[in-house]
């Protein structure tokens, strides 16, 4: 296990899965061993308002929160919302946000896209790829486990490319 702490923020509007997809991550960092902490900022409390998490995991994580300029990653689900939350990231960090629209012209079911961009950013984490099935695993139904499965390997590769 590295040393180094790694700081993801997840933000979007309320219904596009922003919590769900930091779950994953959550997860998929825990089953791989390291230690997580994790932090929700709902804004409105109801579809279409601003909501944040961020993922921390590490050998040592002291706090869930993550400092303006200190992030990793920034992974946003919205246009607006990412306006408000790069600042987050840090000078050398990875900006998900130009995958956005590739994301959504690459899933049928706009449900999937929070999926997808979670596979994307695990093509740039030191997270084991079956430690990210368990998570999927862990997350959704039964039901619509494979369909998400398929829908992460997706952005993976898309994050690979």
């Amino acid at each position: 296990m590295k040393d180094k702490t790694y700081n993801v923020t997840f933000g979007g509007v309320g219904g596009q899965g922003i919590l769900k997809a930091s779950e994953i991550c959550g997860w998929a960092a825990m089953f791989d061993g390291y230690r997580v902490k994790k932090s929700e900022v709902h804004g409105m409390a109801q579809r279409g308002g601003s909501v944040e998490s961020h993922v921390r995991f590490g050998r040592k994580v002291y706090s869930p929160l993550i400092s303006a300029g200190d992030a990793d990653f920034l992974v946003c689900f919205h246009h607006d919302e990412h306006k408000r939350l790069k600042e987050f990231l840090k000078p050398a960090g990875t900006d998900l946000f130009a995958y956005l629209d590739r994301a959504r012209a690459a899933v049928e079911n706009p449900r999937h896209l929070n999926t997808l961009l979670v596979g994307v950013l695990s093509a740039g984490l030191p997270i084991r790829q079956e430690c990210w099935m368990k998570a999927i695993e862990t997350v959704f139904k039964r039901k619509i486990v494979q369909e998400n499965k398929e829908v992460f390997l997706k952005g993976r590769e898309m994050g690979k490319s």
